[in-house]
Formats: C-alpha cells, sequence, structure tokens
C-alpha cells in the first residue's frame, strides 16, 4: 500500500501536534513552524501535499503558495485559514491552492479534504505511468541533443496538454512533420484515442471530402451501400494529422474550417449533423502564404489552423545532432539487414558533418542505409555513403558555382540551346532532391514559386 507523505506549516505548535497524532500512522507527517523552513527542504525532497496555514509569521501562507508552485507546480496544497475570509479563500485559489480548510479544524472534515486531494494525486499519477508507457510503446525515438531540438521539444511539451486546440507544423521537407506529430499527440490527453495520419496530397481531390467526412449510402456512384464513416469520425478522442494540407480542395478547406470552429461537420450526402472532439494537427512542403495571398487556400482556416505553430529546425541547423542521428540509424538497419557495422570512418563522419543536407534527417537516413547495403564491414566510408556524387553547392572565390564548362569552340554555340540545356538540368534536379515539390524546388533555385511554375512550364517539364 502506498504511503503519502504529507507537510504541515502551521506556527501553532498544538495545531501541528494535534494533526500529527490524527494523521501520523496513515501518512508520513512532517511539521514546519514557518514558511522559510518548509521552502529549504521542498526541493530536495518534494512531499505529496502541504496543508498550509494561511496566516503565517515571516512569508505569509499566500506568498508561501506562491514559492512553491515556482519550486514544484504539481504539489498540491490545500490552504488553513483562522476565518472563513472569501476574499483570502479566492486569492489562494487563483494562486493554486487545490482546497481549503477553516479553523478550528474538525478531523473528520480534514481527512475527507485530504483524501479527495489524495485521489487526484492518485489518478495523475496513474495516468503518467501509463501515458510513458505509451510513449514508450508506440513513439519513435527523436534523437537530439543540440539547443534547436531541445527547445522545439520543450515547447511541444507545453502545447500538447491541450486536448483540441490546432497546431501547424513547419518545416523543411524531410525534417520529420509526423514524428512531431505523434509526439504531440502521444503527449496531450488524447493519447489514449486513435492516431490517424492522412497524406492529403495522395487522395484525389475528388474523393478527399468523402474519405476525411465519411459518406452516407447512395451519396455518389460507386459509393458502399453502407456507407462509410469518414476519417475524422475515426480519430475521436485522438488525434488528426493532415499532412499536405495544402493540398485539400477549397470544398474540404470550408467543411474543415466549420468542423474546426464548431466541432460538427455532415457526411457527404448526409443531413445529420455529427459531433466529433479531435485535435488536428497539420502540415505542408507547400507555401501557404504565397497559397493564401493568390487564393488557393482560405486564410481563415489557415489562422484556424495555426492557433500554435511548431518550427522543426532542418539539419542544417542541428548539425551537432548528425552523427548521433547517423549512429541511430546504423544500429537499426544493422539490425534490419543483419550487419554488424562498428560506426563510421573519420572521412564519413567529416563528410556528414560538411555536407548541405536538402533532404534532412531523411536524406540522411537513406545514405546511411545505402551504406550499410554497398559497404563492408567493420566501417562505413565516405565513398559507402555516397555524398560525393551528391555534394552540395560549393561556391568559388568570385562567388558562382562550381561548375566545369566545356572549351569554347571557335566556330560559336547556339547559346539558347545551352541555356535552355542548363535550365532543364538544374529544375529537374531541384524537383528531384525536393521530391516533386515546387516550394522546395524553387528556394533550392533561389527563385519565388511563381518564377519557378512559369520556367517549368515553359520547358514543359514533368515529374
Amino acid at each position: 500500500m502506498v504511503r503519502y507523505t504529507i507537510y504541515l506549516v502551521d506556527d501553532d505548535r498544538f495545531i501541528r501536534n494535534g494533526i500529527s497524532d490524527a494523521l501520523g500512522q496513515e501518512y508520513n507527517l512532517r511539521t514546519f513552524g514557518n514558511a522559510e523552513d518548509l521552502l529549504n527542504k521542498l526541493a530536495k525532497s518534494p512531499p505529496d501535499l502541504i496543508l498550509l496555514d494561511i496566516g503565517l509569521p515571516g512569508m505569509n501562507g499566500i506568498e508561501a503558495l506562491s514559492e512553491i508552485k515556482k519550486v514544484n507546480p504539481d504539489i498540491l496544497v490545500i490552504m488553513i485559514t483562522a476565518y472563513e475570509d472569501i476574499d483570502t479563500v479566492i486569492s489562494a485559489m487563483k494562486s493554486g491552492a487545490h482546497d481549503y480548510v477553516v479553523k478550528p479544524i474538525f478531523m473528520d472534515g480534514l481527512e475527507s479534504t485530504i483524501k479527495n486531494a489524495l485521489d487526484t494525486i492518485r489518478l495523475r499519477k496513474e495516468v503518467q505511468i501509463l501515458q510513458e508507457r505509451y510513449l514508450q510503446e508506440n513513439v519513435p525515438c527523436f534523437i537530439g541533443e543540440s539547443d534547436a531540438i531541445q527547445n522545439m521539444m520543450d515547447f511541444l511539451h507545453k502545447v500538447s496538454k491541450s486536448p483540441d486546440t490546432p497546431i501547424f507544423i513547419i518545416g523543411e521537407t524531410g525534417t520529420g512533420k509526423e514524428l512531431i506529430a505523434s509526439a504531440i499527440h502521444f503527449r496531450s490527453p488524447n493519447f489514449k484515442g486513435p492516431f490517424v495520419t492522412v497524406n492529403c496530397a495522395a487522395i484525389p481531390k475528388d474523393l478527399i471530402e468523402s474519405e476525411l467526412f465519411g459518406y452516407e449510402k447512395g451519396a455518389f456512384s460507386g459509393a458502399k451501400a453502407s456507407g462509410k464513416k469518414g476519417l475524422i469520425e475515426e480519430a475521436a478522442s485522438g488525434t488528426l494529422f493532415l499532412d499536405e494540407v495544402g493540398d485539400l480542395s477549397l470544398e474540404a478547406q470550408a467543411k474543415l474550417l466549420r468542423f474546426l470552429e464548431a466541432g460538427e461537420f455532415y457526411r457527404v450526402g448526409g443531413t445529420k449533423k455529427l459531433h466529433v472532439q479531435t485535435r488536428v494537427v497539420s502540415a505542408t512542403n507547400k507555401n501557404i502564404d504565397e497559397m493564401v495571398k493568390h487564393g488557393g487556400f482560405r486564410m481563415d482556416l489557415f489562422f484556424r489552423l495555426g492557433v500554435i505553430k511548431v518550427q522543426v529546425p532542418s539539419l542544417n541547423e542541428r548539425r551537432s545532432d548528425i552523427l548521433s542521428l547517423a549512429k541511430h540509424f546504423l544500429f537499426g538497419f544493422n539490425q534490419k539487414f543483419e550487419k554488424n557495422f562498428k560506426g563510421f570512418t573519420m572521412d564519413a563522419k567529416r563528410a556528414m558533418e560538411e555536407h548541405h543536407w536538402t533532404g534532412n534527417v531523411r536524406e540522411l537516413k537513406n545514405l546511411v542505409e545505402r551504406g550499410i547495403l554497398t559497404g563492408t564491414e567493420p566501417e562505413i566510408t565516405e565513398e559507402d555513403l555516397a555524398l560525393g556524387s551528391i555534394k552540395s553547392r560549393t561556391v568559388q572565390e568570385q562567388g558562382g558555382l562550381d561548375i566545369k564548362f566545356p572549351p569554347f569552340p571557335p566556330t560559336g554555340i547556339d547559346f539558347p540551346s545551352v541555356h535552355e540545356s542548363v535550365e532543364r538540368y538544374f529544375i529537374t534536379k531541384a524537383l528531384e532532391i525536393s521530391v516533386g515539390n515546387e516550394s522546395e524546388a524553387a528556394r533550392l533555385l533561389n527563385i519565388n514559386h511563381h518564377t519557378f511554375r512559369y520556367h517549368r512550364k515553359k520547358l514543359n517539364i514533368k515529374n
């Protein structure tokens, strides 16, 4: 049986002795005559519960409560007051007190108040243990000790506590946005509910509404006779992750906005209003600001989806994590492919640290997998990673790209044809690196999205 620890702070020795006699058999009870002594003990040895007199000498109970919450905001505090002064009690409750009792103290009432408080603690501990188990079983390890990653994870810990506030994840391709979404889910009050992922770009535009919101029987040609629940319903009491949300049609955007604002929606072809509680987490590689400006994405929906925005740092912004991530992937691929690589050569480590990661963590993972499959044990070399064949843009002293040009023939050249070939080459390579994402490809070429689309259309470059 768990024995809870209670600290009692009261300047009246008779009250301390009386409560100690009454509760000492059931709880680990320690008493203090002033708040200063309590605070000196608190950081090293926090209790489960504190009984705190308001009218203390020196630092009073209200001031002490504020200091207690700074040291440990999770400790429950029951205030003791000599008279039922409603203003004082309200002040205490606003400052974080869990409950209060009034002097003269009746032990039956005090014991009932303590048991109610400890029930709250018991439930909190059970949920914490269960949530930690869920985290261990469900959430992949997010490797990183850099300040950029630690700051982001600290922010995630704060914003995940709400069960339904929408969160928008911003980050380059390959930074692990789905992993961030799962971290938000498993750290939220919804962690026992489903985590449903939707790749909006992979669903045809004419089907996205029925996939998200479901449909009634006979809603359209080819619909199931029984109808179908949508993914929003599947994510009830959990988290819905809308990846590539920028690919939603304007019609689907309007319905999604209504759902976010009112928690209600209709299935396609339905007349019954449905209500679902779920948190919507969204992400995209597209330039949403540009889409909003040109009418491709609703501004009101963007604001609603982005109540909280999480910026995922690129791998280039967290270079101190590169080798840790590489070792993590090495371990995983060793197991998957039954290999026994011990690590990376010094040249391979240096190449990874100096490389410009346009594909971020996904690119690093793919290169390590390649090294495992093509390399020779015991260590992966720079050649195994093939970093030399995809070296980042290097700049000459005069500021241009490090490109080797053929000799200029005496008869001259067809400059328009050469110019078109260069354009075609770099646009195609940018699309390859960005996995077809135009906004990212434009960023790689240091041009705006509209300019990129113009040149791509002019050259008729397909995916």
